[in-house]
């Protein structure tokens, strides 16, 4: 069964400096139907414009994945990091008992665009920490590569629950595949470009619900960019 979640069907919020679209219930839009998918809480689809930026707030309990798709994003943080995050690096948070930090878009005159995911931990309390990766495109072409796991695995960022994160650059006519064990659900997001997920089609921006299915695979129409959470 695929549940797709459209683009145009996403929560919007529009600051001038920035720009965001929420796959999930999310500040001030509310839904009690749209409160993630399993663990997975919150996508947002965020632009920000040069110099401009999230300042310094809190956070706790929740494992923050960001992504970027073009530009550059700054990071400080009240465990004493400090980072840019680009194109194809992957930045894990875990808030824990409690974290402080700021994201702010460095350039003077580029906007950065990016993904910030939310994902519940598996349990309350957990000490906070940082990791951050790059994963080159060769990395990523033509397949579903391993970006994040409870497990650190195969060079992914470790996260505090029982899921697994994917990421995938396809040209057109690519096809990467995927396969679901027993009792397993998994979310699609097309990050840039369109594809078919199991013979339907996505465009930029919507997401995909998937469960009791075997297998997974995604073909591009396009030079396409996904991320797969495979989920408990």
């Amino acid at each position: 069964m695929i549940g797709v979640l459209p683009a145009s069907q996403r929560f919007h919020t529009e600051m001038g400096w920035l720009e965001s679209w929420h796959s999930f219930s999310f500040a001030e839009h509310y839904q009690p139907d749209r409160l993630g998918f399993r663990a997975l809480r919150v996508i947002n689809d965020d632009r920000v414009q040069p110099a401009r930026g999230f300042g310094s707030h809190s956070h706790r309990d929740m494992e923050i994945l960001t992504y970027v798709l073009s530009g550059e994003l700054a990071h400080k943080d009240s465990m004493g990091n400090g980072s840019i995050i680009r194109r194809g690096e992957l930045q894990r948070m875990s808030a824990g008992t409690g974290v402080v930090h700021s994201e702010m878009n460095p350039s003077r005159t580029e906007p950065v665009h990016f993904l910030q995911i939310w994902i519940v931990p598996d349990r309350a309390g957990h000490r906070p920490g940082y990791e951050q990766k790059a994963f080159s495109p060769e990395e990523r072409r033509g397949k579903l590569r391993l970006i994040a796991s409870p497990d650190g695995r195969d060079g992914s960022v470790t996260i505090h629950q029982d899921a697994l994160v994917h990421a995938s650059l396809l040209e057109r006519d690519e096809r990467a595949s995927y396969t679901l064990r027993p009792r397993r659900h998994a979310w699609l997001q097309v990050a840039r470009g369109s594809v078919q997920l199991n013979g339907q089609a996505l465009r930029e921006g919507d997401g995909a619900a998937i469960s009791d299915e075997t297998r997974v695979d995604v073909s591009s129409e396009d030079s396409s960019e996904v991320l797969l959470f495979d989920l408990a």
